[in-house]
């Protein structure tokens, strides 16, 4: 649900729709890269994402972004059903957002040897308390990061106006750490239905 509006509504709701006319602009390069604008509804919108190596096409994540109190707070970030546009729990997501370890001076082709032979393990920026809990993005720019008590010391306002929050900022980050690198689906015939398969080579710094 949204936050209760205490910003001016006309000042977010500007700002809003400057963020979806651009948007606009550039529907086709997202469409390229799998990212779809369903929905744009003040303060919210819809996204769905497929990432365009698979075929057949499959749909690989949903959000919903909110809007509400922008700027003077992030957007919210909250990955749901693409059908019904309910929250997901962790367990239903089968998206990941693998970052590879920052390791200055080592070749690439070196990370992903460690990475292969279990040396190193990738981050990953959904985060969830639980497998049965939404998954948040954990990253600065993202409303339920800074909520995070863990992240009390990263406020908002040191990030505000630096880029990070915005409407590119955040479908960037989930097509080059989710739905981009996605190769293959690896399915299991059991009770879960797989995961969407990131080669090591693949997970982007």
């Amino acid at each position: 649900m949204p936050e209760i509006q205490t910003v001016d509504p006309a000042v977010s709701r500007a700002k809003f729709d400057r963020h979806i006319g651009w948007f606009q602009t550039q529907a086709g390069a997202y469409r390229a890269q799998g990212c779809f604008l369903i929905e744009a509804r003040f303060p919210t919108t819809f996204f769905i994402f497929a990432p365009p190596k698979i075929r057949p096409q499959i749909i690989g994540a949903a959000v919903e972004i909110d809007f509400s109190n922008y700027d003077l707070r992030p957007p919210s970030v909250v990955f749901v059903d693409p059908f019904t546009r309910r929250p997901v729990a962790r367990k239903d997501l089968l998206l990941s957002m693998l970052r590879r370890p920052h390791l200055p001076g080592t070749p690439p082709d070196m990370i992903s040897v460690l990475m292969q032979q279990k040396a190193l393990s990738p981050s990953d920026f959904l985060q969830a308390n639980s497998a049965e809990h939404t998954p948040f993005l954990c990253m600065a720019g993202v409303r339920e990061y800074h909520d995070n008590p863990a992240h009390s010391g990263d406020s908002w306002l040191l990030h505000r106006g630096s880029g990070e929050g915005c409407l590119a900022f955040i479908l960037d980050k989930i097509i080059k750490y989710g739905t981009g690198p996605v190769e293959q689906i690896q399915y299991q015939f059991q009770i879960s239905v797989g995961a969407m398969v990131v080669p090591p080579s693949a997970i982007p710094e």
